[in-house]
């Protein structure tokens, strides 16, 4: 069983919270006063939540949709299939033609395939990508970050707290805590 995805408050330099959604949003919702900035701790990337309304309506809106939501449009959305834009070589298109399931089912069945050939080197770089995304948001303009962000591709972990070390507390600490694959032993 995995752990819920948490997120991360932060009110400019000082973290909040970090905590599964709703613990998060009923924390901003009925104690956060002024501006705060989320985070997706799996991705790094800045969320943005509704905060206006009662604290039900604010669940209820960040709630995923279930199986028995409405449709919204093509796809399908009970298996969380999400369409974007793939662009390629005619001659990948060719091949992908002539594939089993043809391009998606190709496509899906290679992507599994490298993931399992390397679970270790997937994890890595998702917790570079995340901690790079949280440091260029709140590290970005300060002293030392492209030193830190080279040092955190480099897996360099001396480095990489020495060119952080001017950082806020805080945002050291949470970038850290989501570049810990890369840095651990």
């Amino acid at each position: 069983m995995t752990a819920p995805a948490t997120y991360t408050a932060f009110a400019g330099p000082r973290r909040l919270l970090t905590a599964p959604l709703p613990e998060l949003l009923t924390h901003l919702k009925t104690q956060a006063t002024g501006p705060v900035l989320i985070f997706d701790d799996r991705s790094g990337r800045p969320a943005d939540f509704d905060l206006s309304g009662t604290l039900e309506e604010v669940l209820a809106r960040a709630r995923p949709a279930g199986p028995d939501a409405p449709r919204s449009g093509p796809g399908r959305p009970k298996l969380g299939v999400t369409a974007r834009e793939v662009t390629l070589l005619p001659r990948h298109w060719e091949w992908l033609d002539l594939q089993r399931g043809g391009a998606s089912a190709t496509l899906r069945r290679l992507i599994d395939e490298a993931r399992r050939a390397d679970p270790e080197g997937e994890r890595v770089a998702r917790a570079q990508a995340a901690a790079d995304r949280f440091m260029g948001v709140l590290a970005g303009d300060r002293p030392g970050y492209e030193e830190a962000a080279r040092a955190l591709y480099a897996r360099d972990h001396a480095a990489f707290l020495r060119h952080s070390e001017a950082w806020p507390e805080d945002v050291r600490a949470h970038a850290l805590t989501l570049a810990a694959p890369v840095f651990a032993e």
